[in-house]
């Protein structure tokens, strides 16, 4: 497909008028002359730098990829039917709007920028995760960057051992059978073409303890709504609560991890700032 230049830059500089500072988290910052969003702003937000988004506006940028254009989506705030039209004036075919997705809705936006103090993440039901704020990183390490079924961390619990070293012995085989019911259930709900039962399919002939626990179909255990330890490679142990909350027009989910006020956990939470990964 053709770049509509004028079109994108057009769209991209109304779409970045009409927010505010408040409506992605962002401090309001020095009087501005001018309503809405700067460019150096939508620029962080999206991961960019701030000479690329300028030649979009200004009608002589790239031609954007496709990762490009999903990040400028969710750093705009965009919904489905504007995402879906970017790509389009980007030169690029809307993705697919089958089960689960990648797009983060505006709605689901709002809310994780007003939490950029707390460990919070955007997951889909395949075990995606799709966005993490700062302390969430601290927390659990970077999980947006894997590409491929990597990006599952139920793939990676039952293929790689570094991703079960995050969590005590004692509770492993819990979250093994959290993760197959949760890909157990998905699969079911959003049928064999899904995300999650490609990934189900594709451990079923690399793990033996996942293809027993799928033969099961045990969707009961769940890693939510409960206390969950974590091993911080620097602050050690942290015991935190997992609180859900799912958006009714998509299959993806808000975790909010919180530790009870007093505890030695919920200082460790307060430490995750100034400790790296």
């Amino acid at each position: 497909m053709a770049i509509d230049r004028a079109g994108l830059a057009e769209f991209l500089r109304n779409r970045r008028e009409a927010l505010q500072p408040a409506d992605v988290g962002l401090p309001p910052g020095a009087r501005r002359r001018t309503g809405g969003l700067r460019r150096e702003e939508v620029a962080m937000l999206v991961g960019m730098s701030t000479d690329y988004y300028t030649r979009l506006e200004q009608r002589r940028g790239p031609h954007p990829s496709e990762q490009m254009l999903a990040a400028l989506a969710r750093g705009l705030h965009l919904s489905l039917d504007e995402r879906d039209h970017l790509f389009r004036l980007g030169g690029q075919h809307a993705p697919g709007r089958t089960g689960v997705g990648d797009h983060v809705g505006p709605g689901m936006m709002r809310i994780i920028d007003r939490l950029s103090d707390t460990p919070a993440m955007v997951v889909n039901s395949a075990g995606d995760t799709l966005l993490q704020t700062a302390p969430a990183v601290a927390l659990v390490g970077d999980e947006t960057h894997f590409t491929g079924l990597r990006r599952s961390i139920a793939y990676r619990w039952f293929t790689e051992s570094a991703t079960r070293q995050r969590f005590p012995a004692d509770d492993h085989d819990h979250h093994a059978r959290a993760h197959a019911g949760r890909l157990r259930a998905a699969a079911t709900r959003e049928g064999p073409s899904s995300r999650a039962a490609e990934v189900a399919d594709a451990l079923l002939p690399l793990s033996p303890h996942f293809a027993e626990l799928w033969k099961n179909h045990d969707v009961s255990v769940r890693l939510t709504d409960q206390k969950k330890r974590l091993l911080h490679p620097e602050l050690g142990l942290i015991e935190v609560f997992c609180q859900t909350l799912l958006d009714p027009d998509s299959t993806q989910i808000l975790l909010v991890y919180t530790a009870t006020p007093g505890t030695e956990s919920h200082q460790k939470l307060g430490m995750l700032a100034a400790v790296s990964v």
